[in-house]
């Protein structure tokens, strides 16, 4: 795994979803904010809790994220192939 020092999973806050910082702001909510084509520095002074780096390692996130690959395993189930994403 990558290092994404700035980007935390807790159960308990925000559905386990991830976040930066254990803040109540999600990855997904910043990479939405720039997917709608706001700039990084509109984002930050909507946040002005947030650091540039933090929704850079946001977008470095998403990008680690979606590249996530499916493994075919052995059938189990005499169903077709069991999936791992």
């Amino acid at each position: 795994m990558a290092d994404f020092d700035r980007i935390t999973h807790d159960p308990d806050l925000m559905g386990g979803k991830p976040t930066i910082r254990s803040i109540r702001v999600t990855v997904g909510a910043i990479v939405e904010l720039i997917g709608a084509g706001h700039t990084i520095e509109e984002v930050l002074a909507a946040y002005p809790y947030l650091e540039r780096e933090d929704v850079l390692q946001a977008l470095r996130y998403a990008a680690w994220r979606a590249e996530e690959r499916e493994v075919a395993l052995p059938d189990r189930f005499g169903e077709g192939r069991d999936r791992i994403r």
